[in-house]
């Protein structure tokens, strides 16, 4: 069975000299292969990562008609509750597909920055306010995993910089106030074969620098594509699964990859959920290719936007 590579991130903040070197050369080697791996020994405490599973769980056993107190109130809306049957990743790449077999709560950055950013379309899509459900310390625990992934992404595109021959602070300035997300994904039982093309979720590349991404315990699904072959991706304890983004491969100039996967839909699966931190840099950071400013820049916000609004059925 295929295993992603596995990087220790707490030695690796705490090593010196050839070591370190060593280190970076795996992680540039594991970024530039398969886009795809596993961060183990990450700090984020357990007590946190329990109460955000309690938290969706519950959230997930409710009712259709409790869920839908907190949906999105119109197409487009960022965050809230999106049913089964309204989006379809694989539009995002350009692919028509029946609608994917999944339902999410979704919650955008805690705060708003305070320099006024000119494009509108930041407060009218990112900085829009998230519906939260009148569940008992749900936004406290969705807000306190929300915050630890924050944390853990600075600390992984710390390293990405070391491992790219950059300064450790080189992107600092593009996440002054990111517009991250976070999404909590529920796939519900199949008991049958799905429409062809219907997956759990379409496949597709993740849009921003990196995704952060805690699959249920022993569950499966995950899949990426790799030497043209679709891979199943196991899940281990106590690790998240990494994965770049479109932009940073843009920043690299394709040296890293940006990996296709989705979520397989089989007849008689379980249900299986997953939480998704989607690392987005600041609405206004402009990406180049490290190694060039040549060419026209990708604005980080509407690109972002372009890409979920794609994925609308």
């Amino acid at each position: 069975m295929f295993t992603l590579p596995v990087f220790n991130l707490g030695e690796f903040e705490n090593s010196k000299g050839a070591l370190r070197e060593n280190y970076c050369k795996k992680l540039d080697k594991f970024c530039s292969e398969i886009g795809f791996l596993l961060i183990e020994n990450h700090g984020v405490p357990a007590k946190i990562i329990e109460s955000q599973w309690s938290a969706v769980k519950q959230f997930f056993s409710q009712e259709t008609s409790e869920k839908m107190k907190v949906s999105v109130p119109y197409p487009g809306y960022p965050y809230g509750w999106i049913g089964p049957n309204q989006e379809a990743l694989a539009a995002s790449k350009g692919e028509k597909t029946p609608p994917d077999l999944k339902e999410s709560f979704n919650g955008g950055p805690l705060q708003t920055p305070t320099k006024k950013i000119k494009d509108e379309r930041a407060y009218e899509f990112c900085y829009q306010p998230t519906i939260w459900p009148e569940i008992a310390d749900f936004k406290e625990s969705w807000t306190n995993y929300y915050l630890e992934m924050e944390k853990l992404a600075a600390r992984i595109m710390s390293a990405f910089a070391e491992a790219l021959n950059l300064e450790t602070n080189f992107f600092d300035k593009y996440l002054k106030c990111p517009i991250s997300a976070l999404r909590a994904l529920n796939y519900p039982e199949t008991t049958h074969v799905p429409e062809y093309g219907q997956q759990r979720a379409g496949a597709h590349t993740d849009y921003g620098s990196l995704t952060i991404l805690l699959p249920q315990p022993d569950t499966s699904g995950l899949q990426l594509k790799l030497n043209g072959k679709w891979i199943d991706v196991p899940t281990i304890k106590d690790t998240f699964v990494i994965n770049i983004g479109d932009l940073m491969e843009l920043w690299t100039g394709g040296r890293w990859t940006s990996t296709l996967h989705r979520v397989v839909a089989k007849p008689n699966q379980s249900e299986r959920k997953s939480l998704a931190f989607f690392h987005q840099p600041d609405w206004e950071a402009k990406i180049y290719p490290i190694t060039s400013v040549k060419n026209e820049p990708v604005i980080s916000g509407p690109y972002l936007m372009g890409k979920f609004l794609s994925t609308g059925t």
